[in-house]
């Protein structure tokens, strides 16, 4: 029997051809008017993904760009946590179930996972898409509203992606809560935007303050060194370009960048990186520069130099988001 592919080509594989038959002007009006409403500073009451074709339009374009940049986030949370795999799993706002696809690339296995959204449409794909993934058939694809009323069972991992820009102020707070009242670890992303940030930091203060330790990206739990209005903590995670982004946004690249914000908390014990690497690394002759966001809460720029000897080599392969120094590296 030939191997499963990685969740993420599984995942690119179930996406291929998800909009034949949509005219492609229709796809792709669809997609600007799904980019002004995720990107809009006006919570909704209403779901945004309106019909096959809104949701056709958002997996075909948004979902790989979600799962990378949930994975990448996963990720770094899982090195914190090594010993830990959660034994359950519910995605808030989930749409399509892209977080539930990171969560599967994250850690092997089946488990049981909820996936809630209030867009049947958007349900009923991720249904459909996740027939592709062995670890995702038995998914429970809940319709709920996302709002102050929202209710969650007991469970090991709570991920809430992209979906506290389309709350108000009241009702993120209240989804934060009831994530942390729910879960053991809380995992939230949003946009690698001053907006998705402040969000992002609100939803951290309220994790610390219901008991919840910090596991990434920071290096601790204490408060944010990051003066707000002047500089903002967010990541980059490469999304392949499928011919619907090259339509919409024009350009020849393969690839682009998708730029997130996003903190994982939990209540077991964890081991935080000894500092983050918070801005692309800086790589000129004979010399790395790192701006590493550090245990003592504080910003600082290290230079990495090849007198560093092995240290400098994992420095020029060092990316915007890693621990820093490696766990492997020589002390």
């Amino acid at each position: 029997m030939d191997d499963p592919l990685p969740p993420a080509e599984t995942l690119r594989a179930a996406l291929a051809g998800l909009l034949d038959g949509l005219p492609a002007r229709q796809a792709a009006g669809a997609v600007e008017r799904l980019i002004a409403s995720y990107r809009g500073a006006t919570p909704t009451d209403a779901p945004i993904l309106r019909d096959r074709a809104d949701v056709a339009a958002y997996a075909a374009y948004r979902m790989p760009a979600t799962f990378e940049a949930v994975r990448s986030a996963l990720e770094a949370f899982a090195d914190a946590v090594p010993e830990w795999v959660p034994a359950g799993h519910v995605d808030v706002g989930g749409g399509t179930g892209a977080a539930t696809w990171a969560v599967s690339a994250t850690w092997a296995g089946a488990r049981p996972v909820t996936v809630l959204d209030w867009a049947e449409p958007a349900l009923a794909l991720g249904r459909e898409i996740a027939a592709a993934n062995p670890a995702l058939r038995d998914v429970r694809w809940q319709r709920s509203r996302i709002g102050a009323e929202l209710a969650l069972d007991s469970t090991d991992l709570v991920t809430v992606s992209y979906v506290l820009n389309e709350l108000a102020v009241p009702d993120r707070a209240r989804l934060v809560d009831a994530a942390a009242g729910a879960a053991r670890a809380v995992v939230i992303v949003e946009p690698g935007t001053p907006d998705g940030y402040a969000r992002v930091i609100e939803a951290r203060d309220r994790l610390i303050a219901a008991g919840f330790h910090v596991a990434a990206p920071c290096p601790h739990s204490a408060a944010c060194p990051i003066v707000p209005g002047e500089d903002w903590c967010h990541f980059s995670a490469r999304v392949s370009r499928s011919s619907l982004h090259r339509q919409v946004k024009g350009g020849s690249l393969a690839y682009e960048d998708e730029k997130f914000s996003y903190v994982a908390a939990t209540r077991v014990p964890v081991a935080p990186a000894p500092s983050r690497v918070v801005r692309r690394p800086q790589i000129r002759k004979g010399q790395v520069l790192l701006d590493l966001c550090e245990a003592d809460e504080a910003l600082r720029r290290t230079t990495v130099t090849k007198r560093h000897g092995d240290l400098y080599k994992a420095a020029r392969d060092a990316d915007w988001g890693d621990a820093w120094p490696p766990y492997t590296a020589p002390a």
